[in-house]
């Protein structure tokens, strides 16, 4: 009877371990540098819904808000902000119907350490509104963020 008991008990510690394994082994934020804030404003190419993390994939805006940055290689400056899993950006507001292209949306984020073009979002995303005429994104001014245009968004938090 004790060796069964503890056959029983060898059997379900083995089993939590492997439950538990998969969890643990999700990526660590190590790669992001987390002494370093960057705040950039873009706008949306593509909002990617992932279970782990949902993305938003978007072209940087110039720091004269006149249109879109070039790279050297004369194509648009790419960048990418990794959040939580889609349901929880979901239950913030950030969804691919709210981040559709082309919204134009300022986000503070972690930096990748490597230098790529990607990073980890930090608190609330700030969405620039949509002019009712034109129907056209309101842009900040010159070295500003959505935040500063009066009716903007904030999205996913209290503060920007």
């Amino acid at each position: 009877m004790k060796s069964k008991l503890s056959l029983i008990t060898a059997v379900t510690l083995l089993g939590m371990i492997v439950c538990v394994t998969p969890v643990l082994s999700h990526h660590s934020f190590a790669m992001y540098d987390q002494d370093k804030t960057v705040v950039l404003t873009g706008v949306v190419k593509q909002f990617v819904a992932q279970a782990n993390h949902a993305e938003i994939h978007f072209y940087l805006v110039k720091p004269d808000r006149t249109g879109i940055a070039m790279g050297p290689d004369n194509k648009p400056v790419e960048w990418g902000v990794e959040m939580a899993g889609a349901a929880a950006v979901a239950a913030q507001g950030i969804t691919a119907a709210s981040f559709a292209p082309p919204t134009v949306f300022s986000v503070k984020m972690n930096p990748l350490r490597d230098g790529s073009n990607f990073g980890s979002r930090i608190g609330a995303i700030a969405k620039c509104p949509v002019d009712p005429k034109t129907n056209k994104p309101k842009l900040p001014a010159a070295d500003k963020h959505c935040d500063s245009v009066p009716g903007a968004a904030i999205i996913g938090g209290n503060t920007f």
